[in-house]
């Protein structure tokens, strides 16, 4: 009796094209997403009447660093700068101290009324009561035209709450009966059990924390009058929208000196989203260890 030979799984075996065109595919996304800030970064070295004119695409032309030297010499930056770090800090740690305060009693299984809580925070993450109410609301509290206007608004979000909640939930009961058996409170469980193995999580929360408040620039528009409180992204703000002059009320000599401070303004705009977004992507590497698994373990349940 004749075998009959069975037909190779080319899927499960795998083909030399399909590698190769996968890869095409990723190597050609790959350089969609990269290539706006490369873009960015090569603009920002390169003259300014070249950028001026938009002659830069691959490589940089007529190697320049005057929009540099600006910025580092420019004590304002500075200013905007240490405010940013303050609030990045303080909000940080605020943020995740309040998703942990606030996600921990919600699993409490003996808790009355838990889920009710947690369908009425459902609420005010879909629906806000708008920028009125809320100017309104700083400016009682004595908040407005004071740091603490960015810092305190912000410092709770529900979003975050939810997403810690669903983290801690996938953490064994037997792990926490065993500590109540102990003699631990619900305060040593939290700081002394669950937070250490909750790094992860916390790691998610902390990277999105510092990417939306280094971001932020509106709230400041609103809130802060003061240009001493303002961080760094409401500087740039400023350098790119605040920037003009009149060209016709001019001498010729100053008319060639707004030309070419026109110039290096259109420049200056590339080196400062630079300036402004290194810092953010250097801190990733920090926290890649626990970010795919936080962002994993907090959105998905057992």
């Amino acid at each position: 009796m004749a075998l009959v030979r069975r037909k190779p799984n080319k899927i499960k075996e795998g083909s030399v094209v399909v590698d190769i065109i996968l890869l095409v595919i990723a190597l050609i996304l790959c350089i969609i997403t990269l290539y706006p800030f490369y873009f960015v970064i090569i603009m920002s070295i390169s003259s300014p009447s070249e950028v001026a004119a938009m002659n830069v695409f691959w490589f940089p032309k007529g190697f320049n660093l005057s929009s540099y030297e600006v910025i580092v010499k420019d004590l304002k930056m500075w200013w905007a700068y240490s405010n940013t770090l303050i609030y990045v800090g303080v909000g940080t740690i605020l943020n995740c101290l309040m998703a942990v305060l606030g996600a921990y009693p919600l699993t409490v299984r003996n808790l009355k009324g838990r889920k009710w809580v947690v369908a009425y925070l459902l609420i005010p993450m879909y629906f806000g009561g708008g920028l009125i109410p809320s100017f309104l609301l700083v400016n009682k509290l004595g908040l407005y035209n004071t740091m603490l206007a960015i810092i305190i608004p912000g410092m709770v979000s529900i979003w975050n709450i939810i997403l810690v909640r669903t983290f801690f939930t996938t953490i064994p009961d037997g792990l926490k009966e065993s500590a109540f058996i102990d003699g631990a409170s619900h305060l040593q469980l939290l700081f002394k059990i669950i937070i250490p193995i909750s790094k992860p999580i916390l790691a998610v929360i902390a990277i999105y924390s510092i990417v939306g408040i280094w971001n932020s620039w509106f709230d400041a528009l609103v809130y802060l009058p003061n240009e001493k409180l303002h961080p760094l992204q409401m500087y740039l703000y400023r350098v790119i929208v605040q920037q003009s002059v009149d060209l016709k009320m001019l001498s010729m000599e100053d008319t060639k000196n707004a030309v070419a401070n026109m110039l290096s303004n259109i420049q200056l705009k590339y080196t400062i989203i630079v300036f402004t977004t290194l810092p953010v992507i250097f801190t990733y590497p920090f926290f890649q260890k626990y970010f795919i698994k936080g962002a994993l373990l907090g959105s998905l349940k057992e």
